[in-house]
């Protein structure tokens, strides 16, 4: 709720400010308002207002569709990146070949969902050698 709160609020702000400056910037060009320092700072700051809010609300979009949706894939490809050197090179060794440890680690993956990406590179590594005599 509180992210859809932020979108909600993000967008009335962003839709009254884009109103107030399509109006200031209407009168400064017909000629009603005269460009002095006042007109300047406050038109500056709509746009800064403007432009915050309309980075933030759709960096609150990407963030929510990186959670769910298409964008896990890519969030478990960057996962994929952290995982620790060490224990890749373990799970290789133990395993054979790389292809082998991927398989391990896919398996894990399907039997545990949902835990971290190095916690299922150590599952296959004790799996491994528990299994080994």
């Amino acid at each position: 709720m509180g992210q859809k709160l932020i979108i909600i609020v993000a967008t009335a702000i962003l839709l009254i400010t884009g109103v107030l400056l399509g109006y200031v910037l209407s009168q400064l060009v017909l000629g009603f308002l005269t460009l002095n320092l006042l007109t300047f700072l406050g038109t500056f700051s709509l746009i800064v207002i403007f432009g915050t809010l309309y980075y933030v609300l759709f960096w609150e979009f990407r963030r929510q569709q990186s959670q769910t949706g298409p964008g896990r894939t890519r969030r478990s490809t960057t996962e994929e990146r952290s995982v620790d050197v060490n224990l890749k090179n373990r799970l290789i060794s133990l395993a054979g070949d790389v292809a082998s440890a991927e398989r391990l680690v896919n398996q894990t993956k399907q039997d545990y969902p949902g835990m971290p990406e190095n916690w299922y590179w150590e599952k296959a590594i004790a799996d491994l050698e528990r299994d080994r005599p």
